[in-house]
């Protein structure tokens, strides 16, 4: 059952919504635009989608809220109907989102996730309770999306690929009356499609070097563009982080009018890391607020960083609980325990074993690395990288090298942002004398890797969602063939 009155949508406040994930509003008349799900996706495909573009290629004056602001109002504003939690960041916004989802519905809430990008399947960008959105109810839409496109004026341009699929995850979370929607920014903040709601809590999550040709050069600058999505009297949280990015944080708050707590420094925090015969090696965490006081809770994602995501979701929900949701602490820490995020630190295969993480940009490489080592016990490790062109990619390479034993360069299918995988061996041997090659497929990284590691050795996919969404499809078809399952099923 979903909650009550607290947690009604913000076209009613008041009465009960529905935890079925079944709308309890009627469903709009939506025209019949396209007869199927693969007429949808096709159309939608025919849109920019500036994920796959080379930054070089991009016209600026594409950023910009005035469209999605129009695409709205031609679709009733479905975003002011949502109360939702949105999370912006460099790294960490994909882990949050899961954390606070899993707690969420142990509380016996119906949590909405928008999120980008995806590994396998397109919908699993737009799901309730993680259940990925139907292939109908894609279509439907989108359907409604494409009506609201023709009303357009012309001086806008065309919606982008996002821009429209944000417009579907909106109109699908209000029509499944979720109790609270999970909002991930797709890039910067400022000018992201995601950025035309007014949220419960803004949430900033780590700050890194990334996206520099849109966002800045400096982390001050990118700091400033993330700071884009607070919103006069919205609660802000991050947490403690590189010099200057806190002070720029604090700066753009108090201009729109926003309060920002810092874990670890306005609301009180801590972390360690133990290893124990139940859970092995693992990070527990504190945080404590006037209302509530969590002691020890093991975070359920490897890493490090994963305490600091973990603390800024605990915030979360307290601020949360201080605006009438129910969440007793101890349904927030069971529902902790059962969060899992697909392609990061996933283990997937088990002869070899082979794992998959996102991991696209120096800072994600480098934590990558550090919970490797502190998780998952190996003789060597079998790096298969490959990375956008438009990435940071000495750097990554520098720390690429100080972990893998062998690396095997690759691309991912059909992206043109992708790095030329002989580039990127020669790029790395400049780097370091470790072992290295070029494969010019993902299908012969992975024969190579397989003859080239042992029976304790490990194999690591990263260096881009769009490899490791490659890689799973594959592994997905050959466990399918032999009648396995994945590791992580």
């Amino acid at each position: 059952m979903a909650k009550t009155a607290a947690v009604a949508t913000k076209s009613s406040k008041t009465g009960s919504s529905s935890g079925s994930g079944k709308s309890t509003k009627a469903k709009a008349n939506r025209p019949n635009a396209f007869a199927n799900y693969q007429t949808a996706t096709k159309w939608l495909a025919e849109h920019a989608d500036l994920e796959r573009v080379r930054a070089s290629r991009v016209d600026p004056s594409v950023f910009t809220l005035d469209r999605m602001t129009a695409l709205m109002k031609h679709l009733g504003n479905p975003e002011q109907d949502l109360r939702a939690i949105h999370v912006a960041g460099t790294n960490g916004k994909g882990s949050t989102v899961a954390m606070l989802s899993s707690c969420l519905q142990a509380c016996g809430y119906t949590v909405g996730a928008y999120t980008s990008p995806h590994l396998v399947d397109l919908r699993e960008r737009i799901q309730v309770n993680d259940q990925l959105i139907s292939h109908q109810s894609m279509t439907a839409a989108l359907s409604e999306v494409a009506g609201a496109v023709e009303k357009l004026p012309k001086k806008l341009g065309p919606p982008t690929y996002f821009e429209i699929l944000t417009a579907a995850g909106f109109l699908y979370l209000v029509e499944q009356a979720v109790d609270i929607a999970l909002i991930e920014v797709g890039m910067g903040g400022r000018l992201d499609s995601t950025n035309v709601i007014t949220p419960e809590v803004s949430v900033i999550t780590g700050l890194s070097l990334d996206h520099t040709q849109y966002l800045g050069q400096t982390l001050p600058e990118i700091a400033r563009e993330k700071a884009g999505i607070l919103k006069p009297g919205v609660p802000a949280i991050t947490f403690e982080q590189e010099p200057g990015i806190v002070d720029v944080l604090r700066e753009c708050a108090e201009t729109v009018g926003a309060t920002l707590e810092v874990v670890g420094k306005d609301i009180d925090f801590s972390y360690r890391f133990e290893s124990s015969p139940q859970l092995g090696p693992h990070t527990r965490v504190g945080l404590s607020t006037p209302r509530v006081s969590y002691e020890h809770v093991p975070v359920p994602l490897p890493g490090e960083h994963q305490a600091f995501n973990c603390g800024l979701v605990l915030a979360v929900l307290d601020k949360l609980a201080g605006m009438g949701f129910d969440l007793p602490e101890s349904k927030v820490t069971s529902g902790l325990e059962t969060t899992r995020v697909p392609g990061r630190m996933e283990l997937v295969w088990k002869d070899p074993r082979i794992l998959l993480d996102g991991a696209h940009n120096p800072a994600a490489i480098s934590g990558l690395i550090r919970s490797i080592g502190a998780h998952i016990p190996y003789d060597s490790l079998v790096m298969i990288f490959g990375c956008a062109a438009d990435k940071d990619v000495d750097e990554m390479l520098r720390r690429v090298a100080l972990g893998a034993d062998k690396v095997i360069f690759t691309r991912a299918k059909g992206n043109p942002r992708a790095s030329d995988p002989a580039e990127l061996a020669r790029r790395f041997s400049e780097e370091s004398s470790k072992m290295a090659q070029a494969a010019a497929s993902l299908d012969d990284a992975l024969s190579i890797a397989g003859r080239a590691a042992g029976r304790d050795d490990l194999i690591c996919i990263t260096g881009s969602f769009y490899l490791v969404g490659e890689a799973k499809k594959a592994l997905i078809s050959r466990a399918e063939k032999m009648g396995v399952s994945l590791l992580s099923s």
